[in-house]
């Protein structure tokens, strides 16, 4: 069998981004110089580093023992693959994504190995996989991760021409070397993914309990100030993660802070009513909602600690909102005077802290195992194009020229065809490093593409350089080459995530000591790499120093386009509501694609915005919440669309119709105020009292509407959320 390049290990770790000073001003260069070097220790994980670099020298040592060194390295590489992958996450989660991968990669390996003998063939298929690769950035981190992998394990086989045996007995190899990788990551070193953050939520809301059963006085400071700032600094990291469950926890984070602004609130005014009118029946329904306020937060913590929702949370819910309803009742027949303006105003504040308890509550009852499974059950049972994180949907949503993902998926394959088919015609030695170093370097953001490429080359001189030095000074037998490749791959794997500089360099020395393992010059090896990644470096700068642009500038338009998607896209859904069984579906769906590619262009903006220089993470934390709470609202609209009625079920409300009407609105208002800086001349709807009306109206029984019920609720509290974290107030404090 031919002997395989495991240089898949060039796959890099994730660069920390610096801020703070604007993109435009003269001490630029100063703030990419601080992207090159800084070192952010957080991403440096030792015990996952030391079980990958185990996983990869088994095989090695393995192959040596039982005389087939090339079959073991072929293992080795796959394993290098898959370790990738690797993460803290839960056991089946992390698994089906590392099994993935090493599926994934290996037939990498059979279509680069079947294809080396053809250049035609080779380039093509070069060029279709890595434009998949760069539309795989519209899913997620870990999908762009594994286009990267795949991508570099395709151009390396294609450059080395197997027979079909002899490709089809290198992907198997490299897929049990991932199996191999995927066994000692679930095997060892258990972890609770979410553990700290989970922790810190549970004390800002015990807190929170505390202060709704003891206002705190005027002249204190505001209530669970420490332990908001706690829960703020354990969530920092999840910032750029769009994973579900990093968005639930950051969205509960968001309501902890509304329902802290509503507790003050409501206390202040629970004073100012005592102080008016002691007597006020209002004042003794107020003490007991935030009795009962109190009782839920210790729900919310407990079920976070826990990992089991409270069997009477429900009870409690309504309790509140009958404490509310009687606020109102109690409050009818007066008017005009400053009591009753007061009343009135504590009975709006009840309704908004109640929407935001039973946000925090729903969003905590699925971290649970069981809130888990029945949120993958429910997914499941919808149809893919309805399915909020549908991978398929996601993907057809973006083969658009309007999306950020379509247009570097045709820059990426552009490029890779043109490296590749370089190389080729040619000849240059080990010309496979040119693409490679293309598809590692350019990114979808400039300032990342821009220093990558920067470290990528020296990094890459650096690593040579030692490498040259290892084999000139250290006596280089088999068992020693062994135990380099197991430092650089500990070294790769540890300190490489935390800066790019560092990975190129253990990387660079790494593949040098593949190569020479297998009988292979290291003299020809090093000469060629850097040449060659010189060259690959040098095109992905210039492709994108073509079309730099700066996310800044943009964000609030990308994000106003999502909203305005969002709006056209409900109110296609209502407007299905009020003609079920004779609604054209085509304008929904292709409303519903529209909002797909929407998110997923503010998706990677927000990516390319944390790798920009001049935005503060206060700015960045706001943008990612602001999108946590746009996903809470997509997820309604289509729970919604998914129930609506093939045929007459019940008679539809007009109620229900105004609630539609205004949440357009909202949505239109918001999208222009995130344009135009301001608030907009009209209010805002008030979409907590529509709500209100459609709890007392059209016979609550009924399936429809309690769902309608339910699903309204949520798309309120989102809205509400939106409203206030994009506000103009807002970006001043966040920046």
């Amino acid at each position: 069998m031919a002997s395989p390049v495991p240089t898949a290990a060039e796959q890099p770790g994730k660069e920390a981004v610096g801020p703070i000073a604007a993109a435009n001003t003269p001490s630029w260069l100063r703030q990419l110089a601080f992207i090159v070097i800084h070192f952010d220790k957080k991403k440096m994980q030792p015990m996952m580093a030391l079980r990958n670099t185990v996983g990869v020298l088994i095989p090695i040592i393995a192959g040596y023992a039982m005389g087939m060194p090339r079959g073991g390295l072929a293992m080795a590489s796959g394993a290098l693959n898959v370790a990738y992958s690797d993460g803290s996450d839960p056991y089946a989660a992390r698994a089906k994504r590392m099994r993935l991968s090493g599926a994934w990669c290996s037939v990498a390996i059979l279509l680069g190995g079947l294809t080396g003998h053809h250049d035609v063939a080779a380039v093509v298929i070069v060029l279709a996989w890595s434009f998949v690769a760069g539309l795989l950035v519209s899913i997620g981190t870990n999908a762009a991760d594994l286009g990267v992998i795949s991508t570099v394990m395709l151009v390396v086989y294609a450059a080395q021409p197997l027979t079909p045996i002899q490709a089809l007995d290198s992907a198997l190899l490299a897929f049990a070397g991932g199996l191999l990788q995927v066994g000692l990551s679930v095997a060892l070193w258990p972890v609770r993914r979410y553990e700290p953050e989970k922790v810190a939520l549970a004390a800002l809301f015990r807190t929170l309990a505390r202060a709704a059963r003891e206002p705190a006085a005027a002249a204190k400071a505001p209530v669970a100030t420490a332990e908001s700032l706690q829960a703020q600094n354990a969530l920092a990291g999840l910032s750029g993660n769009r994973d579900v469950d990093a968005i639930r926890y950051r969205s509960m984070q968001t309501q902890g802070e509304r329902i802290r602004l509503s507790l003050t609130t409501l206390a202040r005014l629970k004073m100012r009513l005592l102080r008016e009118s002691s007597e006020h029946p209002a004042v003794e329904n107020i003490d007991r909602y935030l009795e009962n306020a109190a009782k839920l937060l210790d729900d919310l913590a407990n079920t976070l600690t826990r990992g089991q929702p409270s069997h009477v949370t429900e009870d409690r819910m309504v309790m509140s909102r009958a404490l509310a309803y009687q606020v109102r009742d109690d409050n009818a027949g007066e008017s005009g005077t400053f009591a009753s303006a007061t009343a009135q105003s504590a009975r709006h504040q009840m309704d908004a802290l109640g929407g935001q308890l039973r946000a925090a509550l729903d969003l905590a009852s699925r971290t649970t195992a069981e809130g888990q499974a029945a949120f993958a059950s429910e997914e499941a049972k919808q149809p893919l194009w309805l399915r909020f994180s549908g991978r398929l949907a996601t993907l057809r949503g973006n083969l658009d020229l309007r999306s950020a993902a379509f247009r570097h998926a045709l820059r990426l394959a552009a490029c890779m065809a043109f490296g590749d088919a370089a190389g080729r015609i040619f000849e240059s030695q080990r010309s496979y490093w040119i693409p490679m170093t293309i598809v590692l370097v350019l990114k979808p953001e400039f300032t990342t593409t821009f220093s990558r490429g920067i470290l990528r080359i020296a990094g890459t001189i650096a690593g040579l350089v030692l490498a040259t030095a290892l084999f000139h000074f250290l006596p280089i037998h088999t068992a020693t080459q062994i135990v380099l490749i197991g430092i650089f791959m500990f070294l790769m794997r540890w300190a490489g995530p935390a800066n790019y500089g560092v990975f190129a360099v253990s990387v660079s020395a790494l593949i040098v000591l593949l190569l020479t393992i297998t009988g292979i010059s290291p003299k020809e090896v090093i000469h060629a790499r850097g040449l060659n990644t010189a060259i690959g470096g040098a095109l992905a700068l210039l492709a994108y120093a073509a079309w730099p642009t700066w996310e800044k500038t943009q964000i609030s338009e990308v994000f106003a386009t999502l909203l305005e998607a969002y709006a056209k896209s409900f109110n296609e859904v209502v407007r299905d509501y009020f003609r079920p069984g004779a609604a054209d579906t085509t304008a929904r769906d292709r409303a519903r694609r529209n909002t797909r590619t929407a998110r997923s262009n503010l998706e990677a903006s927000l990516d390319r915005l944390a790798a920009e220089p001049g935005v503060s993470p206060q700015e960045l934390e706001r943008w990612n919440t602001a999108l946590a709470a746009s996903h809470r609202f997509a997820h309604a609209m289509m729970a919604l669309e998914a129930a609506i009625p093939q045929k007459e079920e019940a008679p539809p409300r007009a109620e229900f119709e105004r609630f539609g009407g205004d949440v357009v609105r909202t949505l239109d208002s918001i999208a222009t105020m995130l344009r135009k800086g301001r608030l907009p001349k009209k209010q805002f709807p008030d979409l907590r009292e529509d709500h209100n009306r459609l709890l007392v109206t059209g016979g609550p029984a009924q399936a429809r509407y309690l769902f309608a019920n339910v699903e309204a609720d949520r798309i309120t509290n989102s809205l509400n959320t939106l409203r206030e974290l994009l506000s103009p107030e807002s970006a001043r404090t966040s920046t």
